[in-house]
């Protein structure tokens, strides 16, 4: 690993040079995409790709009574459509016996058409998680990681097939962004999991009627470069009446820090749990680790967070991944500690999460010795702090580990 000595401060540790031990982001094994001022490329806008069908999911109860009616059957059918979908999660045609026979089978068709093909899962040995392989309906692909922990069970989905955002330590942006997905293939995602869940397929259940009971917008993609279809998904999963009736509260939607969509996403109205994955207090460092400081800078993006919990009262989460010599030095979380304390108090908690290593990376995680420093330095200055527990490495499951390799795209090309 490239070391660069950089600034020496009364309280910082030294090596045998005199200096602090900096590793600087880089790549390897693959090519960071360059714009023509030689910065890292950034993707926002999703590239001209045939849309996939129009979903029950797409529409709005409204647009779905109209879209039965099309069809030739009463508007009352969408209704009984969306309980079999989000109450049943079945898509089956077979299944729905109180759908008369005779246009049962375009109904479904027209408004529950095949948005994911199972590619492959992956489960490891606890039974306790599953990563999914999925193939949309141009081929492109993306994964999703179920996850059992007691008393709730978390599904980690994805927003883009690819990410735009390009950051270095991400195996997701290796491929940079192939499109968003629709907010019916988001939706889509819960109710194969849901189906799964039922079907027994997740470890020891804990009772009958378990179901996804978390969301968190932390698979492939950048959630608020995707927003209003991220948003419709939202809606969907929360709508009691004609989706999936969760709790807003167990959905989280993250951000690398586009700062106007958290601004949007503060005026939402729908109390999320907000994360924003800093990963570096100090601009010098995030613009190398997250191309996106380029356009806002860690203070401008603290200050939306910010404005988010003034907003909506939901404590907001730092999601911070600890990477031995380049982030992890106890001035940077003396840093952190003081940009987050300047913006009050009991707004906000820390996630440091230690590196989960892709292929071909030249990085580690952090010590467990300077894990606990970290921890330590932020819980002193009264910021509540937890290493966050991770699941799914062993299966390449875990943050920042979603990506579709060859071997996934041989595999999809048969499915």
């Amino acid at each position: 690993m490239a070391e660069i000595p950089t600034r020496t401060r009364a309280d910082e540790p030294r090596g045998t040079a005199g200096a602090v031990r900096q590793v600087r982001p880089r790549t390897e094994g693959w090519q960071q995409a360059k714009d023509a001022e030689g910065r890292p490329l950034l993707q926002f806008a999703s590239p001209k790709r045939g849309k996939p069908p129009v979903h029950l999911a797409d529409l709005t109860p409204e647009q779905r009574v109209e879209k039965a009616k099309e069809l030739g059957l009463p508007g009352f059918r969408a209704k009984q459509l969306e309980k079999h979908y989000f109450q049943h999660w079945t898509s089956d045609a077979a299944a729905m016996t109180d759908l008369p026979k005779d246009g049962r089978g375009e109904l479904v068709a027209g408004l529950l058409p095949t948005l994911l093909t199972e590619v492959r899962r992956l489960q490891t040995d606890d039974g306790n998680t599953i990563k999914f392989l999925w193939k949309l309906h141009d081929g492109a692909l993306v994964e999703s990681v179920l996850m059992r922990y007691p008393g709730r069970i978390t599904l980690c989905v994805s927003s883009q097939a690819g990410c735009g955002m390009n950051c270095p330590f991400c195996a997701t942006g290796q491929a940079g962004l192939t499109r968003n997905m629709s907010a019916a293939e988001i939706v889509e995602q819960v109710v194969r999991a849901n189906a799964l869940i039922r079907a027994g397929e997740l470890g020891a259940a804990e009772h009958p009627d378990e179901r996804v009971t978390n969301i968190v917008f932390m698979g492939m993609g950048e959630p608020l470069a995707n927003y209003a279809r991220v948003m419709h998904a939202v809606r969907v999963m929360t709508d009691k009446d004609h989706g999936l009736g969760m709790s807003a509260r167990g959905i989280t939607v993250s951000t690398v820090g586009l700062a106007p969509a958290i601004r949007k996403l503060t005026d939402e109205g729908i109390p999320v749990t907000f994360a924003l994955s800093l990963h570096a207090p100090d601009d010098e460092l995030r613009d190398e680790m997250i191309p996106v400081n380029s356009r806002w800078k860690v203070d401008e993006v603290l200050d939306a967070a910010r404005a988010y919990f003034d907003k909506t009262g939901r404590r907001v989460s730092i999601e911070y991944a600890l990477i031995r010599d380049m982030n992890d030095h106890p001035w940077r979380a003396t840093m952190l500690a003081e940009k987050l304390n300047a913006r009050g108090r009991g707004w906000v908690h820390v996630n440091p999460i230690p590196l989960n290593p892709t292929p071909g990376s030249v990085w580690d995680a952090s010590t467990k010795a300077a894990q606990n420093e970290f921890v330590r330095i932020l819980n002193d200055a009264g910021i509540p702090t937890t290493i966050r527990d991770t699941r799914g490495k062993e299966i390449d499951g875990a943050c920042g580990q979603l990506v579709a390799t060859e071997e996934d795209e041989k595999a999809a090309a048969s499915a």
